[in-house]
Order: structure tokens, then sequence, then C-alpha cells
């Protein structure tokens, strides 16, 4: 279930992969847990017997789907969604047997924030929303881990992307004393 590296251009390279932070296993491990440990306590505390047997059966089934519902498939949603960051765009993925993907080329980024909560601060995590230009807007990434972090990467990635692809004040002066002295913006032979 890794990011698959097809869907990258071939100049693109990875800066950070994240999936949402870890506090989103918790729930699917403590009904793990609790699961397991209402199949022993049936097992140990319930009298022998058909009565017994049959209630045994229908705890652990029970506990077998929650853990299916409410730990198996919280688990596959944490394991396929990714935030990708690249030195091009920004790429948001989701999706267990449907998958959604979007991507914010750093060019359209306009705005991005951070938001945490007291206990999301405790445990380094946070929202991040990148505002884009288009038709869709924002996008929310829940659950970043070191959200303050990432959106220091994505300032930077934003910054160095515009750098790249703008003129600086020095090749800005070049060309316009070339043009002022009549020489070609665009030598033919090279």
């Amino acid at each position: 279930m890794a990011f698959p590296e097809d869907v990258l251009t071939e100049d693109e390279r990875v800066v950070l992969h994240l999936h949402p932070h870890w506090k989103a296993l918790l729930r699917p491990i403590l009904v793990l847990v609790l699961a397991v440990a209402a199949v022993v306590a049936g097992w140990i505390l319930l009298p022998d017997g058909d009565g017994a047997t049959i209630a045994l059966y229908a705890i652990a089934a029970l506990g077998l789907a929650l853990v299916l519902w409410l730990g198996f498939w919280p688990f596959l949603v944490w394991r396929t969604t990714h935030y990708l960051f690249t030195n091009e765009r920004v790429l948001l993925q989701e999706g267990v047997f449907s998958r959604n993907r979007r991507d914010l080329p750093l060019t359209r980024i306009n705005d991005h924030s951070m938001h945490q909560r007291f206990l999301e601060r405790l445990l380094g995590c946070g929202t991040l929303t990148i505002e884009s230009a288009g038709e869709r807007g924002q996008s929310v990434l829940n659950d970043v881990p070191h959200v303050d972090r990432v959106q220091t990467k994505l300032y930077e990635l934003v910054e160095a992307h515009h750098d790249k692809h703008s003129l600086g004040d020095g090749e800005m002066r070049e060309i316009l004393a070339d043009m002022r002295d009549g020489k070609p913006l665009h030598d033919p032979s090279a």
C-alpha cells in the first residue's frame, strides 16, 4: 500500500511522505484488546455446558465483527491515506477500495495554515489547511504528524519552486539591458 512512484514526473522528487498521525490507531488497538479480553473472560468465567459454549461463540463472533468494523477498517483507512509533498506539488490520496487523489501544484498554493488543539499539541499533530487557486479552494489535512514542521517545509517548497521558476532582479536587469542594446533575447545558435 505504498504510494506508487509512477505518478511522479521525471524531475519530481518526494520530500515528505506521511500518513495521518498514529493516534488514529489508538481506537483500533483498544477495540482489539477489549475484544480479546471479552473472549478470554467468557472462556474463563462461563460455566461448562452447551449454553456456555454457544454464549462463548456469540461473544467471539461479536468481538470479531467489532474488530473488523472498528479495528481493521480504520487501520486500512489510515494505511491508504497519503500526504505526499514533492518539489512540484502536494498529492493527497485516500481510499481503500476506491481511490481519491488531489494534486495541488506548488504554483497554485496561495496560503497554508495549521491548527492544533491542546491534546494535538501534546501528541505532536494537527490540522494543515492548504488554500489553492482553483474551484475547490481549500484542502484540509487532518491529523498531520509534526504539523508545524510540515507547514514550514511546505513554505520552503513553495518559495523554492517560486524562486526556481521566476526571474531574479539581476536576470531582469540583464534582459532589460539586452533589450535596450538591441541584442536578441534568445540566441538561436544556442
